[in-house]
């Protein structure tokens, strides 16, 4: 089978946008306080763009004879970011940091992802991962800079 570990991380990435999304979502139902007015919009972005990128890899994931996951239950069972119920009263920074905390996964996932279709020679695959890469990056650094911390991207 042709691009086979290109696949397996292409699905990765689309099972762990799909919980990260999840993830902002419920920080943004549950938030609440003097920075809401600008924190609630802030981050009805940051899930179009997790939508966007999810969206672009499972097509390129379908343009290279795969199947992305689908169902919430595909989702669940791969995973690598931690649900956990929402709950009231969490500090802004604590929320960010959560937010953070699944950015980095993505962040690996589409470093794997890149490795693997350079390996498979899936340049196509690598050029989508790697301009996902740098927008993730640039999230990362951004909520870092809102919790007052350096952005702590080691490439």
């Amino acid at each position: 089978m042709k691009y086979t570990k290109t696949k397996e991380m292409l699905n990765q990435a689309v099972a762990d946008l799909t919980q990260l999304k999840t993830i902002v979502r419920q920080q943004h139902w549950y938030m609440r306080g003097a920075e809401f007015l600008k924190l609630h919009p802030y981050l009805d972005d940051v899930m179009d763009e997790l939508d966007e990128q999810r969206d672009l890899i499972a097509e390129r994931l379908i343009t290279i004879d795969g199947s992305p996951y689908s169902s919430l239950q595909e989702v669940l069972d791969h995973t690598k970011i931690k649900a956990e119920a929402g709950k009231w009263g969490v500090p802004t920074p604590e929320r960010f940091a959560t937010i953070v905390a699944g950015y980095r996964v993505i962040e690996k996932d589409y470093e794997d992802g890149i490795k693997a279709a350079d390996s498979e020679d899936d340049y196509s695959s690598s050029d989508i991962l790697t301009t996902c890469h740098n927008d993730i990056e640039k999230r990362i650094w951004m909520m870092q800079a809102e919790l007052d911390k350096a952005p702590e991207i080691d490439n």
